[in-house]
């Protein structure tokens, strides 16, 4: 037994009781997790390589990896691919300045920060469709926002409807509901690094800037890291926002410009019945995700 070893094992099991304690805590999070994701997951791989139809699922034939080579052919997902990928370099970085910035405001001293709070927090909340409802008649041609627009040099038009601006209304719409969320995720990590650290820090002399740059933000490494990642993922799971736009005909429009993987998905998966090739899209999807994240864990890395 390597020396200590014993010891390491004494505190970490000090009282057996805490052992069944913490499985039933962590136990329905495991299950949930097994019968959302895990399941459904494997059911989705292992149709991936058949060619099933949903109203015929008993008449699936195996055809190995034709649905994926058949998905990497497709004009239309390669589309998506790049719309869900152009909403991620673009939502993503917004998100998390915004979010930090708004954190670092409401968390100064000033009169009404609770009612600010709030605020922020209430797009969040508010049903995308609700809200992509108001957005779509607030950027109509000649309305307030359309117009507002026009003085950063933009055609005084219906967003949603124009082909070349219906994918920023789609993303201007998800930074809006998202951004309260994340205030809040780093407003919290902001109030937890300690006061000493500032306070010693301006006794050397450091002005506010240098001790955002030296304190604020390399201790917000972690908390950034989440932000990043669960930015990425809420940004390529969009679908309410195009389904509205959509009038839930056919999703992408106008003329495919906002099809996302999401919406291939449930174009191909759900309407067309084809769950064996909808779902090779959403392993393609998946894998996606675990690739981004795992570059993201690698770039940003997380302190421990």
């Amino acid at each position: 037994m390597v020396p200590g070893q014993s010891n390491v094992k004494r505190r970490l099991f000090r009282n057996d009781s805490d052992i069944p304690t913490a499985v039933l805590f962590i136990f329905p999070f495991l299950a949930l997790w097994f019968i959302w994701f895990f399941l459904p997951f494997l059911q989705s791989f292992i149709r991936s390589f058949q060619n099933a139809n949903f109203i015929a699922l008993d008449q699936a034939k195996f055809v190995g990896l034709e649905n994926y080579i058949n998905i990497l052919k497709d004009k239309a997902f390669l589309d998506a691919l790049w719309h869900s990928v152009t909403i991620v370099i673009i939502a993503v970085p917004v998100i998390t300045l915004l979010s930090l910035l708004i954190a670092l405001a409401v968390n100064q001293n000033i009169l009404g920060k609770g009612f600010f709070r709030t605020v922020y927090v209430l797009p969040y909340i508010t049903s995308p469709i609700a809200a992509a409802t108001v957005f779509m008649v607030l950027f109509r041609k000649d309305q307030p926002l359309a117009q507002f627009m026009t003085l950063f040099g933009f055609e005084n038009t219906t967003w949603f409807s124009n082909v070349d601006l219906a994918m920023a209304f789609v993303i201007i719409l998800f930074v809006w509901g998202q951004v309260g969320f994340f205030m809040i995720i780093y407003l919290a990590g902001i109030q937890d690094i300690p006061k000493e650290l500032y306070e010693a820090a301006t006794v050397d002399g450091a002005n506010r800037i240098r001790q955002f740059f030296s304190i604020t933000l390399p201790t917000l490494k972690p908390v950034t890291f989440f932000v990043v990642t669960v930015a990425t993922i809420y940004s390529f799971q969009i679908y309410d926002q195009v389904a509205a736009i959509s009038r839930y005909g056919v999703l992408g429009q106008p003329a495919g410009r906002t099809t996302t993987l999401i919406t291939y998905f449930m174009q191909y998966g759900i309407r067309y019945m084809e769950i064996g090739y909808g779902s090779a899209a959403v392993v393609i999807f998946t894998l996606i995700i675990l690739v981004i994240t795992f570059i993201q864990k690698l770039l940003l890395g997380k302190e421990e």
